[in-house]
């Protein structure tokens, strides 16, 4: 049995279970130091005075700063994608010096010889400020009269894209359906908090960090500070989890090399959790205006997206981009004729926003899979009915869409039928239909979410027309030692997903290797100089395929050599197994065999090198597009609100798969964090910009008891985009399921006359939207 499709135990998981791993806070160093940043406690304040003397006077106390005593050194965080000409990119400060415009944001900071004492020194700095009006409404701070977040006012950017005659489409339209749904405002909760470790030896400086992107961190970090790129090390270690929260160069990772700088000592910082809500960067944050033109049997005719979706107070790595993601999502699997989509990002005196899992992809999944839904309402049909009005048929591929994309491969109508037959449809409409009549306080509803999604983040030439600051490339690396074991150096940095094992899978059927054999090697840029990093379900479908393609190197390599010694062209050599064999004949030579012969050297045919290791760069020409059905039911208390799941089925079509036990995994976290969002997560902020949910008492992740059984299945229509027919799977769950989940809420009481509940769907919320 080959190693690819086989559901390999992940070869991480011992030494990550038992603890017998390095995270970033485990490391040390002689003569390490701590340090602790003091917050501001206020929203929006000029920052009038700041005094660190009486901090710099308590024992264990080595240094205290200001943001002045780094002010001519700590540059600004960068903006990555500039995504529009118009785009106001606001200086951005690691440590604030003369303004404040989040609670949370670094006004100062203590380094000590001992972490508690560096948090207590810091009730001895005195800072004044003077307060400024917080602005906290996207729709107020566009008007004429809010205070001002910046100088340059209050819009980031606008961007319009049309295709399509959008006024001849809702001209005269049988059915409009015109909707306002709000993406609220989410806390990314990575298992590991982040964690920054800084050394200097001499000129050179080595940062540890529990990133998700040591590679665009080395750059960002030599472009910020000025100290030159090949001074610089980044290290990720394991990382435990991100979600996109660690995708960013944040001002803490600035700051600690500054200061190993400045100190000429290991400088280490690790969040709190409190802290952590406070300033990772946070997610979704949009208000979504959505008009949809249909004819009077269901035909979408045309679909407008007025978006205003929230910066936060400054633009961070991607922040401006996350929203723009979705533009060619909001169409979804859906063929139209006419399609307008706008957007504006307003700078607000909140944490900046950013990528979180999905980033964008969500936001439009939701919007366009609640509008389908409303347009059955409209019309009395199914709401699967009309959704197979619409999409795209499995023979139509490969697709244009009218936002421009070409979908690759697909097939909606064999992932819809697995699922409605795992899931019971029939049944469960038929009951659904016997509570109604019988006035049962407990509704059934039925949510439905056929999903499609952009992923495997790459192609440079689109990101480049997008504007976006750096390609979209992997690499990868193969090493045959001369004992015949393979090392795989990626540059894909994985915090989660099970690189180590899949990677080792794909190489061992390439090479013929036992997967044993293999070991992966990534996150320090010194072993693995070249990445691109991991985001935007792109490891297996770019630095996965990287990584083969070295192989397909390695054994063209091996072929020459083998040829040589076997004394027979190229061409009358078959490879099977690990083996090249001469065709007709006995005569053979394993790759091991040939790993050790290109290390001894001692007959080796001209121009061909003492060594088999070979490594690639993959683009690929297109993004993958995985989708899936996903069904969800829910039992709605009406005396109560209380809205609980009872069952919910995912059939996702992610290409080829090379590990399902992974790819379960990923769905099964990916549901999880959906549903969070439709039932339970909200960044909550009072009047005064204080952000209230800094607890996980405050904010509430569900935990395993709270959620539901998932039944999940797969169809498999590979992508055509890479050699591999992989499509991405890390984001797939938390794309599909929210809107399932919302759906069923909403159907479960639109004979009430509720036809939305802003997320997430409390049982208050539901509540009073039946009174």
């Amino acid at each position: 049995m080959t190693e690819v499709g086989k559901a390999r135990k992940r070869k991480e998981d011992a030494r990550l279970l038992t603890g017998r791993t390095q995270w970033t806070d485990n490391l040390r160093q002689p003569g390490m130091l701590y340090v602790t940043f003091l917050r501001s406690p206020m929203a929006h304040a000029r920052i009038t005075g700041v005094d660190v003397s009486a901090a710099r006077d308590l024992p264990g106390v080595v240094a205290a700063f200001s943001g002045q005593d780094f002010a001519a050194e700590q540059g600004s965080l960068p903006c990555a994608w500039p995504v529009s000409e118009d785009i106001v990119i606001p200086d951005h400060p690691p440590m604030a010096v003369s303004e404040v415009r989040y609670v949370g944001e670094a006004v100062a900071c203590v380094v000590a010889t001992d972490r508690y004492l560096a948090a207590d020194a810091l009730e001895a700095i005195e800072v004044d400020y003077e307060p400024l009006p917080a602005v906290l409404d996207m729709n107020e701070a566009l008007t004429p009269d809010s205070p001002k977040v910046h100088e340059a006012g209050n819009q980031a950017f606008t961007v319009k894209i049309t295709s399509g005659d959008v006024e001849a489409a809702f001209r005269d339209a049988p059915v409009v359906i015109d909707r306002t749904y709000i993406q609220q405002r989410l806390i990314p909760s990575a298992m590991e908090p982040r964690s920054v470790l800084a050394t200097t030896d001499g000129d050179s400086f080595t940062l540890w960090s529990a990133t998700q992107i040591p590679h665009v961190l080395r750059v960002m970090l030599a472009v910020v500070t000025g100290i030159p790129e090949h001074k610089i090390r980044v290290i990720a270690p394991d990382v435990g989890g991100g979600f996109g929260s660690k995708l960013q160069v944040t001002a803490e990772e600035v700051l600690c090399l500054l200061l190993t700088k400045r100190l000429g000592k290991p400088v280490k910082w690790t969040e709190s959790r409190s802290e952590g809500n406070l300033t990772v960067h946070h997610g979704r944050d949009q208000i979504q205006h959505l008009r949809l033109a249909a004819e009077a049997d269901g035909r979408i005719r045309g679909l407008q997206v007025e978006l205003l979706a929230d910066m936060g107070a400054y633009l961070m790595l991607v922040t401006p981009g996350v929203p723009l993601l979705g533009a060619s999502m909001f169409n979804g699997i859906y063929k139209m004729d006419a399609y307008e989509f706008g957007c504006t990002g307003v700078f607000t005196t909140k944490m900046p926003t950013d990528a979180y899992r999905g980033a964008g992809r969500p936001e439009a999944t939701y919007g366009i899979e609640r509008l389908m839904d409303e347009l059955a309402a409209e019309l009395r049909l199914d709401p699967l009915e009309v959704r197979r009005r619409n999409w795209i048929k499995h023979e139509e591929f490969p697709f244009t869409t009218i936002s421009g994309l070409t979908y690759d491969s697909g097939n909606y109508e064999a992932a819809t039928d697995k699922a409605m037959a795992l899931f019971g449809y029939d049944k469960l409409r038929a009951e659904q239909a016997d509570r109604r009549d019988r006035g049962d306080p407990v509704q059934l509803g039925i949510g439905v979410s056929t999903f499609t999604e952009m992923c495997g983040l790459a192609p440079s030439r689109m990101l480049g027309a997008a504007n976006y600051g750096a390609g979209g490339w992997e690499h990868g690396s193969v090493r045959m030692l001369p004992t015949g074991k393979v090392e795989v150096v990626t540059g894909s940095s994985p915090h989660g997903q099970g690189h180590v094992t899949a990677w080792s899978q794909i190489t061992s059927d390439a090479l013929g290797v036992p997967f044993e054999d293999i070991t992966v090697l990534h996150g320090d840029t010194a072993i693995a100089p070249r990445g691109m990093d991991t985001y935007g379900s792109r490891s297996l479908t770019v630095g996965g395929i990287a990584v083969l393609k070295a192989c397909d190197k390695v054994k063209d390599k091996a072929r020459k050599l083998a040829s040589h010694l076997l004394e027979c062209s190229p061409d009358d050599l078959d490879f099977a197994e690990g083996v090249f064999k001469v065709k007709g004949t006995d005569s053979q030579k394993s790759i091991q065999e040939l790993a050790y012969a290109a290390f001894t050297a001692h007959d080796l045919p001209e121009g061909v090198e003492a060594r088999l290791d070979s490594d690639a760069t993959f683009d690929p020409e297109n993004y993958s597009f995985p989708h899936g059905t996903h069904l969800c039911a829910v039992e709605v208390d009406t005396e109560t609100g209380m809205a609980k799941i009872r069952s919910y089925v995912a059939v996702d079509d992610v290409g080829k798969v090379v590990n399902p036990l992974i790819v379960e995994g990923q769905i099964h976290g990916g549901i999880a964090q959906g549903v969070a969002q439709a039932l339970y997560e909200e960044a909550v902020y009072d009047t005064e910009g204080n952000l209230l949910t800094t607890t996980m008492a405050d904010y509430l992740l569900p935990t395993a008891m709270d959620l539901p059984d998932f039944v999940t299945d797969r169809t498999e229509t590979p992508a055509t985009s890479n050699p591999l027919g992989a499509k991405g799977v890390g984001e797939a769950g938390t794309i599909a399921s929210t809107p399932a989940v919302v759906n069923a809420i909403v159907d479960a009481l639109r004979p009430r006359g509720v036809h939305d509940i802003q997320m997430p769907c409390t049982p208050e919320r539901i509540w009073r939207a039946l009174r």
